[in-house]
């Protein structure tokens, strides 16, 4: 199976992120994960590590319903940020608005949308789609 090296989990619900850190953990693809409760924690994370390739995420899990900054506004400011490296980056959500789903196909950098709860199989789906 593929190896992940760094996922970043975006999502202020922390039951979600620690079921999430679970399951990521079981399916035994990733290095290190790392959580942010809002697009703003993880954009200022990511300004400070954008020159250390080793230091970005190779996969983020992005929610869009956030305090702070929402995955909207992430995104926004994300595609601003030049990388030399490509990044994977699902929008996984309890929204079922089709216009949120119109929305993230705008979006170069979205993969995919994927409802919430996602389980074990949709995160080995992750994996094994992740091209690096």
């Amino acid at each position: 199976m593929r190896k992940i090296n760094n996922a970043w989990i975006i999502d202020d619900d922390k039951i979600l992120t620690y079921v999430l850190q679970r399951i990521m953990g079981s399916v035994d693809s990733f290095d290190k994960i790392e959580i942010f409760q809002n697009g703003k924690e993880a954009i200022n994370h990511l300004s400070v590590v954008k020159k250390d390739p080793d230091s970005l995420p190779d996969l983020i899990i992005l929610d869009i319903n956030m305090p702070v900054m929402d995955g909207w506004q992430f995104l926004d400011e994300f595609e601003k940020i030049h990388l030399d490296k490509k990044i994977t980056l699902y929008i996984v959500s309890s929204s079922i608005d089709i216009q949120d789903h119109n929305k993230a196909k705008k979006y170069k950098t979205v993969s995919d949308f994927l409802i919430k709860p996602i389980g074990k199989k949709q995160i080995e789906q992750m994996v094994a789609s992740y091209q690096h």
